[in-house]
C-alpha cells in the first residue's frame, strides 16, 4: 500500500465521518458540564480518539483472522449503539427532569459512562477495518492514528461549543444533552438496520 497525499486525505475524511457521533456526544457532555476544565476536556476527547483509533484496527485484525464471526457481530452493531446511548441519554434526562442535579452540584460523566460513550460512538468504526483490509499493517495503523487525531480535534470543538451553549441554557442543558444522545442512538440504529 502506497502512502501518498490521497491516502492522507482519505484517512482524514474517514476520521471526520466517524467522529460525528463522538462530536455530538462531546457536545452533550459540554452541555451537561459547562464548568468543565481543560484537563477533563482532553480526557474526554482522548477517550473518544482512542476508541476511534482502536476500532478500525480491531476490524482490520478480525478480517485477517476471524472474518466469519464478524459478519454476525456486524448485525448487532446498531442494537449495541442504540441500547448504550439510550441508557446514557435516558439517565441524563431522568436526572434532569427529577431535579436530582442542583446547580453547582452536577457530577461529570463517570469513567464508566465515558467508556460506554466511547464504545457506542466508535463501534461503527469497526467497519473501517473491513474497508482497509487490503492495507498492510503499517498503513492500517497509520490510518487509525489519523482517524484518532481527527476525532480528538473534533471532540474538543464539540466540548467547547457544548460548554458555551450549556452556560447560556443553565439547568435545561442536561435535558438537551440527554435528548442528543438518544437521537444519536436512534440514528445509528436506523442507519445500521435500514440503510447499510
Amino acid at each position: 500500500m502506497q502512502v501518498d497525499s490521497w491516502f492522507f486525505l482519505n484517512s482524514v475524511l474517514f476520521g471526520v465521518g466517524l467522529a460525528m457521533d463522538a462530536f455530538s456526544v462531546s457536545l452533550a457532555n459540554g452541555l451537561d458540564d459547562a464548568g468543565m476544565r481543560k484537563r477533563r476536556m482532553s480526557a474526554i476527547a482522548g477517550t473518544f480518539a482512542v476508541f476511534q483509533t482502536l476500532m478500525p484496527l480491531l476490524g482490520w485484525i478480525c478480517i485477517h483472522t476471524i472474518a466469519s464471526v464478524l459478519e454476525f457481530f456486524e448485525k448487532l452493531v446498531p442494537w449495541i449503539a442504540l441500547v448504550l446511548l439510550l441508557l446514557i441519554g435516558g439517565k441524563m434526562l431522568f436526572e434532569s427532569i427529577r431535579g436530582q442535579e442542583e446547580e453547582g452540584d452536577k457530577k461529570p460523566v463517570s469513567v464508566g459512562g465515558l467508556m460506554l460513550q466511547g464504545i457506542a460512538t466508535s463501534i461503527d468504526a469497526l467497519s473501517v477495518g473491513f474497508t482497509i483490509a487490503y492495507y498492510d499493517l503499517a498503513a492500517a495503523v497509520l490510518e487509525a492514528l489519523i482517524i484518532g487525531v481527527v476525532t480528538f480535534i473534533i471532540c474538543i470543538a464539540g466540548l467547547k461549543i457544548g460548554k458555551k451553549i450549556g452556560t447560556s441554557l443553565s439547568g435545561k442543558a442536561s435535558v438537551l444533552g440527554g435528548l442528543i444522545l438518544i437521537f444519536i442512538g436512534a440514528e445509528i440504529f436506523i442507519k445500521g438496520m435500514f440503510f447499510s
